[in-house]
């Protein structure tokens, strides 16, 4: 029996929107914690180190989400390691999101300007009173409108975890429609919950952005 699009067809996509957004917080705090090391390493005085972070952003970038979620759920078991579709997704997206947040934040760091970095030197300061009391703090200031603006990007990317089981939002409106086959309705249904998702975090990073923007000085 073919179902009518209504309230309780409405409600289970809502209700696989709490999983958009438990994939999305996952894979931003993983990506995060991973991208702060990425953009450290991109940065280090250490050529090889600098060189190991640049082929993992070079790497990880240039490899489709797709990609990254067929090799966590579908490449691990062949190393023995079989993971559920969040944990593989997690991982995936984990990846995925490092790469760039560490590039972005590798180049908010340099940007601060060169004299802050010189002035610090005349302090007697060691690289890491450097970087923790003087470069930092104004490289988070450049940063925050860039990573909350990627945050969304983040969102939209989990659509892709359906292709390994994960039902997530996108997938919970495939399957929605398989049963109501009313695809204008269901779909204009997920995209409006996209948009309530996404559309403060853009406007958040545009207004971050005006508010927090660091010009040249000097």
């Amino acid at each position: 029996m073919i179902r009518t699009f209504g309230p309780n067809e409405a409600l289970f996509l809502v209700e696989a929107l709490r999983w958009t957004v438990a994939l999305s917080v996952l894979a931003f705090l993983g990506g995060g914690l991973l991208g702060a090391v990425v953009a450290l390493a991109r940065i280090s005085e250490n050529r090889v180190v600098r060189w190991i972070a640049a082929g993992w952003i070079e790497v990880v970038q240039g490899t489709p989400v797709l990609i990254l979620l067929f090799l966590t759920f579908y490449g691990l078991p062949l190393l023995g390691t079989r993971l559920p579709p969040i944990v593989a997704a997690g991982l995936g997206m984990t990846i995925y999101a490092s790469a760039f947040l560490g590039d972005i934040w590798r180049g908010c760091i340099e940007a601060v300007p060169k004299g802050q970095w010189e002035g610090a030197s005349a302090l007697a300061l060691s690289r890491w009173q450097r970087m923790r009391l003087v470069v930092l703090p104004q490289a988070v200031r450049l940063a925050v409108p860039p990573t909350v603006g990627f945050s969304v990007q983040i969102i939209k990317n989990t659509s892709v975890a359906s292709i390994i089981g994960f039902v997530e939002l996108a997938r919970a409106g495939v399957l929605m429609n398989n049963v109501t086959f009313q695809p204008f309705s269901v779909f204009l249904t997920v995209s409006a919950l996209y948009f309530v998702l996404c559309w403060p975090l853009s406007l958040a990073s545009r207004r971050l952005e005006r508010v927090l923007r660091v010009g040249p000085r000097g």
